[in-house]
Formats: structure tokens, C-alpha cells, sequence
């Protein structure tokens, strides 16, 4: 069975992008991939935490984790080479949509406060990029299992190169950005 949010885009979103943008078929804007990332920071020195922050990621993302390593030394940092420095996933296909979907519609309601995703978040290249600043938001995690909270980046990126197009893209998707130029 295929993902919720990939039937919507095929039947409603699509065409609609289309439409808009009155391009063919195959330049009309999607997702491309989903990159979830989170830096060590302290838990660089404390390999339980760095696991316990690694399958708290597995399990958000519906995929295993991988554990950076550090490709040089560098002493203003405290960093060795080989030393675990974040965790990171990459989601494409059936799971990008899936937690996409998940993302807009459970997860993000839940964070208090919330009024929606800044807009700026766009590179030029038609990709989006935002923090949480917390994984008890997703309704997998466990309070009780969590060492220690911590945030995490989150990349979207999509197949055209126009933030415009990009924008309407997610917008239709239903991820919530905030009201009016910010």
C-alpha cells in the first residue's frame, strides 16, 4: 500500500503544481528526500547517549540511523579522528512521504507554541531546512526511554530549482508556515 501523502500528491497536488505553473509534467516540483541530522554536542564523550540519541532517531525516521564519524582531528573542538560527532538519515521514496505526512499532521501540532515554520528556511535551490528543538514531539518517542532531550535539522529537498515553486509545493503538502513575509 502506498503512502497517504504520495496518492495526494499524485491526485491532487501535481496537477495543481501543473496547473500554476503551466509546466510539463516531468519539471513539476516534488520531493526528492528528507534528511533528519542532530550533532553530538556532549555526547560525543558518552557512548550510551550517543546510542540512545541514535535509536531515538531510528525510530522517529522509521529507518536506521548512522552514526558521522569525524574525518580529522581538531583540537579547538576536543575532537579526535573517528570519534562519533552526530547521527544522521536520509528518507527517499515510501518513507520520505510517510514521515512527511507525519511530520505535518501530528508532529508539529504538538510542539507548544507553535505558529508555524519560518519561510526563510529556503536556500535558493528549491530546498527547506528547519529545527526542532525537541524528539518528544513525534508520538514513537518515550518519555521514560529518553536520556536526554536534544533537537534536530531537518532538510527537505525537492526536484526544481525555484523556491517559489518549492514553497507552493510544501504549502499544498500541508507543511504549516507562518502567516504573511517574514
Amino acid at each position: 500500500m502506498a503512502a497517504r501523502l504520495f496518492e495526494r500528491y499524485k491526485s491532487e497536488i501535481k496537477p495543481a503544481l501543473e496547473a500554476e505553473f503551466k509546466q510539463n509534467t516531468m519539471l513539476t516540483a516534488a520531493l526528492e528526500k528528507v534528511t533528519i541530522s542532530v550533532g553530538a554536542g556532549e555526547a560525543m564523550k558518552d557512548s550510551k547517549l550517543m546510542q540512545n540519541m541514535c535509536d531515538t532517531i531510528s525510530l522517529i525516521a522509521g529507518q536506521k540511523a548512522l552514526t558521522v564519524m569525524s574525518k580529522k582531528s581538531v583540537a579547538g573542538f576536543k575532537v579526535r579522528e573517528n570519534t562519533p560527532v552526530g547521527i544522521k538519515v536520509t528518507l527517499r521514496g515510501e518513507q520520505m512521504y510517510t514521515f512527511v505526512d507525519k511530520l505535518c499532521s501530528i508532529a508539529l501540532p504538538r510542539v507548544k507554541d507553535f505558529r508555524g515554520l519560518n519561510r526563510n528556511g529556503f536556500d535558493g535551490h528549491g530546498n527547506f531546512n528547519f529545527g526542532l528543538d525537541e524528539q518528544l514531539m513525534f508520538p514513537e518517542v518515550e518519555f521514560d526511554n529518553i536520556i536526554k532531550t536534544h533537537g534536530m535539522n531537518i532538510s527537505i529537498a525537492t526536484t526544481t530549482n525555484s523556491d517559489e515553486q518549492a514553497f507552493k509545493l510544501l504549502e499544498l503538502v500541508g507543511v504549516p508556515f507562518t502567516k504573511g513575509r517574514a
